[in-house]
């Protein structure tokens, strides 16, 4: 190699390296950025709860397939919110979010399948729904007894993923 191709390797090599750790300083790839400033995410002042964030599903039977569950969450921040991701503790389990702009879902456990970055605004006040669905019988014969699920749901605006959980005794 040329002299000068080495410098331009090494610019090129510089410089993508600072893509890099500017990305993961802000804890988002540079894509998402730009997503952030498309949708109007300036403010990041809102904040998303849940109107229950525990249910127990009570004793479920592997044999009557699968149950579901509606978590009602609300923006109660001043601004609006951007949910980013939406991704569950277990493949037997997946949440759908509907909000004013329809439905987006359903969203899985990572590692099993992809979990897509999402931009859906819930507003000032606003209430939206997560329909977590659960399948007893994914695990088989083992899968009995007592067992714990949770949802999570990311946003611009909060530094720890919203988590919804719910129980259940799993029956043959």
């Amino acid at each position: 190699m040329k002299k000068n191709q080495i410098v331009i390797l090494i610019v090129f090599i510089v410089a993508v390296a600072l893509v890099i750790l500017s990305a993961n300083r802000t804890g988002s790839s540079p894509s998402e950025n730009n997503s952030n400033i498309l949708a109007g995410s300036a403010n990041g002042t809102g904040t998303l709860v849940a109107v229950e964030s525990f249910y127990d599903l009570g004793t479920i039977s592997m044999s009557a397939g699968k149950v579901s569950r509606v978590f009602k969450i609300t923006n109660t921040g001043t601004g609006q919110v951007f949910v980013k991701k939406i991704y569950t503790s277990c493949m037997c389990t997946t949440a759908t979010l509907t909000t004013k702009e329809g439905a987006a879902g359903p969203f899985g456990m990572p590692g099993h399948e992809a979990i897509p970055t999402i931009f859906r605004t819930i507003a000032s006040n606003e209430e939206a729904s997560i329909e977590a669905i659960f399948d007893p019988a994914a695990h088989g014969p083992a899968g009995v007894g007592r067992v714990r699920r949770s949802i999570y749901i990311e946003t611009d605006s909060q530094k720890e993923p919203l988590e919804l959980v719910f129980e259940a005794n799993v029956t043959s």
